[in-house]
């Protein structure tokens, strides 16, 4: 039987430093650059990087949230906004369909879309042991807090599956039944979560004040460190972020929508700018991507 090797995410495994401020950069300029070939560059990128790390899962997750919430955001704004000098028709309340409108909701629609893909990458690259070494001894109650909450819903999930299955196990199904029954059930199965969220809070907040956490002085075990290759992708990112930001200075990401459809011409510049953005939002892809290839050549010599 060949061997299998299940290729890691290699960009997971640089120091939460390099992780943090790469999320940073993508995240921010994923809200902020309303261009339309720098947004769709961000979304490619971070659809490629979901599906290079979680499969059929992140395409799951596109289709069934990340695509109604395009589509939906694109035909709600013309119904509220009616801005834009390019009529195509009016509605019986006599207010206009403008082109512009309807161009604006399909990008708002695509930053949204983009900035959920782009916090799943996060959520599964910045653990909670990572937030915690980041953010641990400069805000240690706020750390602590937010790294609760982005573990929250995945173990609420978990937990919760588990109470519904014993449930069940005890002839408590709560797909079964008439209306009153089931409620019933689902009520008793909240109240066991609710109780279950309140014991797990003080009981971490316990754990957490019995090793001294948040006290002056205090020393902490880590596994990271800070070697050459995350010093290279420090630069790199900081390379990126300065000349991104550059061009955000000097408009190169410029375009507008209201009251007429007004961008800035693609010149020699402008492509530049947009060519760092692509492989900014690349680099965990591409070093992915290198990391099979390597495994790939290492697999086929045994």
């Amino acid at each position: 039987m060949p061997l299998v090797v299940k290729m890691q995410d290699r960009f997971s495994k640089y120091h939460p430093l390099v992780n943090f401020l790469y999320f940073t950069l993508v995240i921010g300029f994923s809200m902020t650059l309303n261009h339309p070939l720098a947004q769709g560059i961000s979304l490619i990128c971070a659809c490629l990087y979901a599906v290079q790390a979680e499969g059929k899962k992140a395409v799951l997750f596109t289709l069934k949230w990340c695509l109604p919430i395009m589509l939906l955001t694109a035909f709600m704004n013309p119904a509220f906004s009616h801005e834009g000098i390019t009529i195509l028709l009016y509605f019986p309340t006599g207010n206009p369909l403008t082109l512009e409108s309807i161009l604006y909701g399909l990008s708002a629609g695509v930053m949204i879309a983009t900035v959920m893909l782009w916090f799943v990458n996060f959520n599964r690259v910045i653990t909670s042991d990572k937030f915690i070494y980041l953010f641990g001894r400069i805000i240690p109650a706020m750390s602590l807090v937010l790294s609760m909450t982005l573990r929250f819903i995945p173990k609420f999930k978990a937990q919760l599956n588990s109470v519904v299955d014993a449930q069940r196990s005890i002839g408590r199904d709560i797909s079964e039944g008439s209306l009153w029954h089931r409620t019933k059930i689902a009520i008793t199965v909240l109240s066991i979560m609710v109780t279950w969220s309140l014991e797990n809070a003080i009981e971490t907040a316990d754990s957490m004040k019995s090793r001294g956490y948040g006290l002056k002085g205090r020393t902490a075990f880590s596994i990271y460190r800070f070697d050459d290759r995350d010093k290279l992708a420090l630069l790199y990112l900081g390379f990126c972020g300065f000349y991104l930001l550059s061009g955000m200075i000097v408009s190169a990401f410029g375009f507008r929508y209201f009251p007429s459809i007004r961008y800035i011409g693609l010149n020699a510049m402008t492509l530049s700018f947009q060519f760092v953005y692509l492989i900014l939002c690349l680099m965990p892809v591409v070093l992915n991507w290198a990391e099979e290839r390597k495994w790939k050549a290492i697999h086929s010599k045994m």
